[in-house]
């Protein structure tokens, strides 16, 4: 166990622990604009569909104080051992949210290292890394 939470994943361990449990939940707490300008997940081929849960707002991006309810009205709720994986852009936001959840009980949580994106490259451009880079399902509005 990681210091707070279940542990990081890369973007295709993150995959392969969604396609092994049916139960699994995929949280993307990137902000409204990311998920419509830069594109989702998809897991919709194993049947389920990712959750949306902010873990700061957009614009301005305060703290969303509900984060924690949110993740349970998305199904998961304290005790139920069904693992919840946390994926934002570059797998920051996702640690902070993976030992929110962890702290309130919910999960194993885990973030996925590069998120969605991946970090900077040396001409400060992202998409190198990531959920998408991986070649793991995804669409675009």
């Amino acid at each position: 166990m990681t210091e707070g939470y279940a542990g990081d994943l890369t973007p295709q361990q993150a995959w392969e622990l969604l396609a092994a449990h049916d139960d699994a939940v995929l949280v993307d707490v990137r902000t409204t604009a990311e998920w419509a300008y830069v594109g989702v997940p998809d897991i919709t081929c194993l049947g389920r569909e990712t959750e949306f849960v902010e873990w700061v707002s957009f614009p301005d991006g305060s703290s969303n104080p509900h984060f924690v309810d949110d993740v349970r009205e998305a199904g998961v709720t304290p005790g139920d051992g069904r693992p919840v994986v946390f994926l934002c852009r570059s797998g920051q936001r996702s640690i902070s949210a993976a030992k929110a959840a962890t702290a309130a009980g919910l999960g194993p949580a885990y973030n996925v290292l590069e998120g969605f994106e991946g970090g900077l490259d040396d001409a400060g451009h992202r998409g190198g890394g990531g959920w998408r880079a991986a070649g793991l399902p995804w669409k675009q509005s």
